[in-house]
């Protein structure tokens, strides 16, 4: 009887050492935002993945499924993007009806934030436009809202505290290093800010033409003068298109175009022959082929200073 009562107090005593061992601490999966596991974001543009990163660093895993050669705003994600959206733990949206796919999609909102929504009075409504097409992406037309809202630094400033917000709500514990990594973008981006201001003191209400109808909130951050067309840089425009233009040019005299991309050299020297320059400023809605966002801006407005530089801005 003594035997077998040792024997069971052996296995008794082995088995609640194996169970110490299984609940351990290490062997516990850890939480989403615990040490050891990266937050999930996914974002609706490449701006926003930018931001996200730079302030959560190595605690998340920022990501923007779209491809590098197609407009987010018009892009239409596949099943695999879609899932990547569901499977994540934060979902950044741009606001003002960007991503028009997400109102086709079911989202989990509680993980949904909406970066712009501080701002969301101070929208810029537009006057339905010319359908037009961009590539895959099919005709569409640029009515309702103004969406490229970072192109306006300090708004893109505001967008980034409302991420900073989000990762912090998800994984408190890093509080601090979000807060000193945000300070850092913002920093960043209120100096881009100053250096764009610089610039549009320089051009002032000179005339500007933009290829496209993505800069609003870049003319009204930085009082510019600008009027667009719907010209796409890889194509030349047609018959049609140049004669708008020249008649754009009679109450719009600019000496500028601006556009989206690097334009076809045809386009350029049709142009300059009119004596306009051609000058490139990527909105960077999806990631750039070289560097980065800050990189891409600080680029944009450098271009724009050559041109100051070489006088071919007359007042």
């Amino acid at each position: 009887m003594k035997v077998g009562f040792v024997r069971v107090r052996i296995v008794l005593l082995m088995l609640g050492v194996c169970c110490m061992v299984s609940c351990s601490p290490e062997q516990e999966k850890p939480r989403p935002g615990a040490k050891g596991d990266k937050t999930i974001v996914c974002t609706v543009n490449y701006p926003l993945a930018y931001f996200a990163k730079r302030i959560g660093g190595d605690l998340i895993d920022a990501r923007f499924p779209g491809p590098i050669d197609e407009d987010p705003a018009y892009w239409q994600p596949d099943t695999a993007a879609i899932e990547q959206f569901q499977k994540a733990d934060v979902i950044l949206l741009n606001g003002a009806g960007y991503a028009k796919w997400m109102e086709m999609v079911s989202l989990p909102t509680s993980k949904c934030v909406n970066t712009s929504a501080a701002f969301k009075d101070h929208y810029i409504d537009l006057v339905a436009e010319l359908t037009h097409s961009h590539g895959p992406a099919g005709k569409h037309a640029h009515g309702g809202l103004a969406f490229t809202t970072w192109l306006d630094f300090s708004l893109a400033a505001q967008q980034s505290k409302a991420i900073k917000d989000a990762l912090v709500k998800r994984a408190p514990e890093h509080t601090a290093d979000f807060e000193a990594n945000y300070a850092g973008l913002e920093k960043d981006l209120m100096a881009l800010d100053q250096e764009m201001k610089m610039v549009a003191a320089e051009i002032k209400g000179t005339p500007i033409v933009v290829s496209h109808p993505v800069y609003q909130y870049w003319t009204r951050g930085y009082g510019l003068n600008v009027q667009s067309v719907h010209w796409e840089p890889d194509e030349v425009p047609t018959e049609t298109q140049w004669q708008e233009f020249r008649k754009m040019l009679v109450g719009h005299p600019s000496q500028c175009m601006i556009w989206e991309g690097n334009p076809a050299a045809e386009a350029v020297d049709a142009l300059k022959a009119m004596q306009i320059e051609s000058i490139t400023f990527d909105p960077c809605g999806a990631a750039p082929s070289e560097k980065d966002f800050l990189d891409s801006m600080q680029k944009n407005i450098q271009e724009l200073q050559k041109y100051i530089i070489q006088d071919s801005i007359k007042e």
